[in-house]
């Protein structure tokens, strides 16, 4: 399962995931991070049966964790099919049909948010 975790600014120079790695023995495949002095957040993917122990651990730590479970969604009528988001999805959701217009494959979606930043038209979200 995906999730994304929080990090405020309190706690952002802190090694909480590593310490809750450590603690619980639970992997994170981390798809994305960004930190900065203000934040910090991360989306990793963790399997079902290890999800309850690291989100406890990462909570006790001051994280907020948050489970992503709604992949991303297009709004046709907004979007103008520039390809932007082509150019920054880690996995291809995104791509051109023969007839250059935007083809979306949701399955492969990580939510990431990648995506979401780089529309012009603010055409795409999460969890909707």
């Amino acid at each position: 399962m995906m999730i994304k975790i929080n990090i405020a600014a309190d706690i952002v120079t802190k090694p909480i995931l590593a310490e809750s790695i450590l603690e619980t023995g639970g992997l994170l495949n981390i798809s994305q991070a960004h930190f900065d002095p203000t934040h910090g957040e991360v989306v990793a993917e963790v399997t079902s049966d290890q999800f309850r122990k690291i989100r406890d651990s990462l909570v006790n730590k001051g994280a907020e964790v948050v489970i992503l479970d709604t992949p991303i969604s297009r709004d046709e009528d907004e979007c103008v099919e520039c390809g932007a988001c082509i150019s920054v999805c880690p996995v291809k959701v995104f791509s051109f049909a023969d007839d250059w217009s935007l083809e979306t494959d949701s399955d492969k979606c990580i939510q990431c948010g990648t995506c979401i930043k780089m529309c012009p038209h603010n055409a795409l979200t999460l969890g909707h």
